[in-house]
């Protein structure tokens, strides 16, 4: 099919306003995951957790995650949650609800979606209409061209909620097998595409996904997850890795034309 043109976005973090936006002019939209705005790093008074405990404490458990201090960072947070009248589990899923509500509407149709390392994919079907895919180890059709889509992250000392084993992990990749274009949340296992250069660390990538690349060869590898890497895009082989980008940062798309 000619004249195809699709948007794709990763790392929505609640931006929903920019969100509805995301498919203007295009065919189809694509995205990586990560809808859930838990903490903005940019701004310490969005999200749920300073929603639930104020800019003050989140302000001090990025300086603790920033620092690499992840068991002061988790000693803090228990500190906090042991102070709620209600579980923490209540109160993040009413709180990530509310969120999906707003954000699957600011979905266009048609959206193919996969998961993010924060979501929380047991809540999505509830929420997912009729104009949106939600794939994961799964592969879809989409103007001739096959997706293929793996969802979530792998376990790291954030604990995330959809981080997954590398066996796990391991075997989506594998059920996706030889596409045109492989969508992942996370990248590849390259240093380059994993450092994120304001965080200063190195965040989780795929080894598995990075071998799979060099034998499946795909046209294009994209994903998001690091919001600030020290490299956009390179060529691995045959195929294009392009990180789409952090859209709560932006609200802009990546264009995919053929």
């Amino acid at each position: 099919m000619p004249g195809m043109r699709v948007h794709v976005v990763s790392d929505v973090h609640g931006n929903a306003e920019a969100l509805a936006r995301a498919g203007d002019g295009a065919d189809a939209l694509v995205c990586l995951g990560d809808l859930i705005l838990f903490l903005d790093y940019a701004d310490h008074s969005r999200g749920i957790f300073p929603e639930l405990f104020g800019a003050q404490n989140a302000s001090r458990l990025v300086e603790l995650r920033t620092a690499r201090r992840f068991d002061e960072a988790r000693a803090l947070g228990a500190r906090l949650w042991a102070g709620l009248d209600v579980d923490r589990a209540t109160a993040i899923e009413q709180a990530v609800r509310k969120q999906y509500a707003e954000l699957f509407a600011a979905f266009p149709t048609p959206t193919y979606a996969t998961y993010g390392n924060v979501d929380m994919p047991a809540l999505w079907s509830e929420y997912a209409g009729a104009g949106t895919t939600v794939l994961d180890g799964q592969r879809v059709e989409i103007g001739g061209r096959v997706f293929g889509f793996v969802g979530g992250g792998l376990e790291s000392p954030m604990r995330t909620p959809f981080e997954i084993s590398e066996e796990e992990y391991a075997a989506k990749v594998e059920a996706v097998g030889e596409v045109d274009v492989l969508c992942t949340h996370i990248p590849p296992e390259v240093p380059e595409l994993v450092y994120d250069t304001v965080a200063r660390r190195f965040e989780r990538g795929s080894r598995a996904l990075l071998d799979a690349i060099h034998r499946t060869r795909p046209r294009y590898a994209l994903f998001g997850h690091v919001h600030q890497p020290l490299v956009r895009r390179m060529r691995i082989g045959v195929t294009e890795c392009v990180n789409v980008g952090h859209f709560a940062g932006t609200g802009r798309p990546w264009a995919l034309e053929w």
